[in-house]
Order: C-alpha cells, then structure tokens, then sequence
C-alpha cells in the first residue's frame, strides 16, 4: 500500500482527486483539514504510482510526495523515527536536506526539527548537508496529530504545472 500526500490550489480537490483517481485507477483519495492537500491510499507499489501520475495530464495538481511511514506528531518521535529511516538509506558523503513543513499546531517548529534532525544525521552519519541539491531528503509533513515521514531521492518527488 503506497500512500502519497498531494498538494493542489486550494478549491481545486474535487478536480485533482478525480485526476488522481484516474491516472492511479486503483486508489482511495481523501482531503485533509487543510485546504490544498489531499492523502491517497492506492495498492501500487510506490515507483508505478509516481511515474503513472508524472505521465498523466493534469491540471490541478502542484505536487505529489510518497510518504512511507506515519507517526504520532511528537518532537521526540519524529525525530528518532526519521533518523532511523536516514540511517538506512543515507551513506557516508551522501547529501542530504531535511525539510518539514508543519499544518497545525502539534509541534512548535517545522524549522527547528530541520536543525536538529539536520545536525543529528551531519553528525552521526557523516553525511553533507545539501539544501539546493541533495542525494536525499528526509521529508516531514506535520498534518495535525499525524506526521506523515519518507526518505527519498528527489527524482521521486513530482512537481507539476497547474492549469488556472
């Protein structure tokens, strides 16, 4: 089961969700409480999921991000949680950026997780910190009491052109 956060223009979930539910066939599309963001359930292993929607001629979606593992938005969890999951993908030298983008008010700081997970991993795992360009990026999507964690190559993060 892959699961895939999707962000639209806001107003525009009806549309993209019907989009969704076509180029994957197979899957469950839900909204989130915020306006733009869509969760999808669908049972395509993650690869298909990602290169069927890159293929697919959309209008109403900004961008698509797999995310691969769901956990309580707790500081503490979180981090050991995403630290675990760089320690088995990210390698000595590798780059690496952290981002976390925080909806609700579950946790104080989306930049402050950045910074420490950032330093953490730099540190433990000897790995650079690349903002522009990384090999990997530890992605957090803080979504009210769920944070949403994946570890993945920026090839597999597709960005599309919305139609207005």
């Amino acid at each position: 089961m892959t699961t895939l956060l999707v962000t639209v223009p806001g107003g525009r979930e009806g549309d993209a969700a019907l989009e969704l539910e076509w180029a994957l066939g197979d899957a469950r599309v839900r909204r989130a409480k915020w306006r733009g963001v869509l969760i999808v359930k669908t049972r395509l292993k993650k690869d298909e999921a990602l290169e069927r929607i890159k293929e697919f001629d959309t209008t109403a979606i900004f961008k698509v991000l797999p995310l691969e593992k769901l956990v309580r938005s707790k500081k503490e969890i979180i981090m050991e949680e995403a630290f675990e999951m760089a320690k088995e993908r990210i390698k000595e030298a590798e780059s690496f950026a952290v981002r976390c983008k925080r909806r609700g008010n579950w946790i104080s700081s989306g930049k402050e997780i950045e910074i420490e997970l950032g330093a953490k991993i730099k540190e433990s795992l000897k790995a650079r910190v690349d903002l522009t360009n990384p090999d990997w990026y530890v992605w957090i999507e803080v979504l009210g009491k769920k944070t949403g964690l994946s570890v993945i190559k920026p090839e597999e993060i597709v960005k599309k052109r919305v139609e207005f």
